[in-house]
């Protein structure tokens, strides 16, 4: 146990510094492309002028043009986001794909209130998580020429936007993958983001978003309200601070490397999206949330942070007893991780993300899960029971957060029968058994 929390020590340690470097563009990455699309109508009838959409992409389009696969970003994240799933020998697996990691709308590369010339700043029109994914689908089909893909993957608000997909585009894709995600922001999350937002607007230097250095305390409030709060647990800081004080000047020193990273204005704007979400709005669904989510023909992986702050557990929970073919994993359960479990830092985790996606694509192209789930990887894996139990003692090298608790009863398998309950007060925590 004590070798356990010296290697979550460690690596948690590294956690900040490394937070800001993952997302950079590095010499040798793919370069930035921009599909210049002209004027973007939103749902609202409202038109976002001059619209460009920022994408990079990995791997080869094969002449069929069906190895395709998009990779959609989180709040306040960019094309970056899921480097940890693909290259070779990884899920998403360059040799094999060819990925279009895209910029959502408002996060500074793709048309935001910071960069565009139209419409600056408040000027921007608000926008829904819908039409990020329009801008997305015409970046598909009209710059690109790819009429459907293997899947659609994302990482909590890139999350959302796969299970928006699925409905939306219901033929579009084989798979979704969904980290995280929400198929209705949930009243806590509104508050969580909404707080965020506040912190920021409350500034006197935000300045009606009029400011021309960035509104530094408000800034600090939204990243310690989302980044450091909800994005993470008790449990991830009891371990990375055994002196509860010394977490003070952490803190301080992640707020004074982040003050430049996100633009507040796009902040902003992203919430308003984040907070709107809701599948049963989707145009056809008539508020229907079930009807929404049994529209999803796609197979489905959604994962699951244990204890999530940001993204709660159950209301993913939920919308998996209406997705017709779904698999609902928890990311190491053993630890509790909560919303960081989807961020990419932790050895065992991406290994684990990696093996379910990888495990995922195999079936929808065919190649078919393997016989011998040990082989998925092209490396003999142990048991999930052995893998589990290393993880408990710390052995392996894995550096994982004992939680005292199992909750592997959450997973369930694909093609497990639905057992839709009446939801439960607590916001439909009921889940069908595989």
């Amino acid at each position: 146990m004590r070798q356990l929390t010296l290697l979550a020590t460690a690596w948690l340690l590294l956690l900040g510094p490394l937070h800001g470097a993952a997302f950079a563009h590095r010499p040798g990455d793919p370069p930035h492309q921009l599909y210049q699309m002209g004027d973007l109508t939103l749902e609202s009838g409202k038109v976002m002028k001059d619209f460009a959409i920022s994408y990079v992409t990995h791997g080869t389009l094969n002449a069929m043009k069906s190895n395709a696969i998009l990779m959609v970003t989180a709040l306040s994240g960019n094309h970056h986001r899921l480097d940890f799933l693909i290259g070779p020998g990884k899920a998403l697996d360059t040799n094999k794909y060819f990925i279009v990691a895209t910029d959502a709308i408002s996060n500074g590369l793709t048309t935001s209130p910071s960069n565009s010339k139209a419409q600056p700043r408040m000027q921007f029109p608000r926008f829904v998580m819908r039409d990020m994914v329009q801008s997305q689908y015409r970046l598909l089909k009209d710059k690109l020429g790819i009429e459907h893909v293997v899947a659609v993957v994302g990482p909590s608000m890139g999350g959302m936007q796969a299970l928006q997909w699925g409905v939306s585009y219901p033929d579009f894709m084989d798979s979704l993958v969904a980290l995280v995600p929400l198929a209705r922001t949930p009243a806590w999350s509104v508050v969580v983001v909404d707080a965020s937002r506040k912190a920021i607007m409350l500034d006197p230097a935000w300045k009606g978003g009029e400011y021309t250095t960035p509104p530094a305390e408000g800034i600090r409030l939204w990243r310690d309200i989302v980044g450091f709060a909800a994005a993470r647990t008790p449990e991830l800081y009891r371990y990375q601070f055994p002196q509860p004080l010394d977490v003070l000047p952490w803190l301080k020193a992640q707020e004074d490397a982040q003050l430049a990273l996100f633009d507040a204005n796009d902040y902003i704007y992203q919430t308003w999206a984040y907070e709107a979400h809701d599948v049963s709005t989707t145009p056809g669904m008539n508020g229907d949330y079930v009807k929404a989510l049994r529209a999803i023909k796609a197979k489905t992986l959604i994962m699951t942070g244990t204890k999530d702050l940001l993204n709660p557990e159950w209301e993913a929970l939920e919308a998996a007893r209406y997705i017709r073919d779904v698999r609902t994993v928890p990311i190491n359960p053993d630890s509790v991780t909560g919303h960081f479990a989807a961020g990419g830092f932790i050895p065992a985790d991406v290994e684990q993300i990696n093996m379910e996606v990888e495990r995922l694509l195999d079936i929808v192209t065919q190649r078919g899960p393997s016989s011998d789930s040990r082989a998925l990887s092209g490396r003999a894996r142990p048991p999930a029971s052995a893998r589990s139990c290393r993880r408990c003692d710390g052995g392996g090298g894995s550096s994982r957060i004992p939680s005292g608790r199992s909750r592997r009863s959450a997973t369930r398998a694909w093609g497990a029968p639905h057992r839709p309950r009446a939801s439960s007060g607590c916001g439909g925590r009921g889940r069908a058994a595989s």
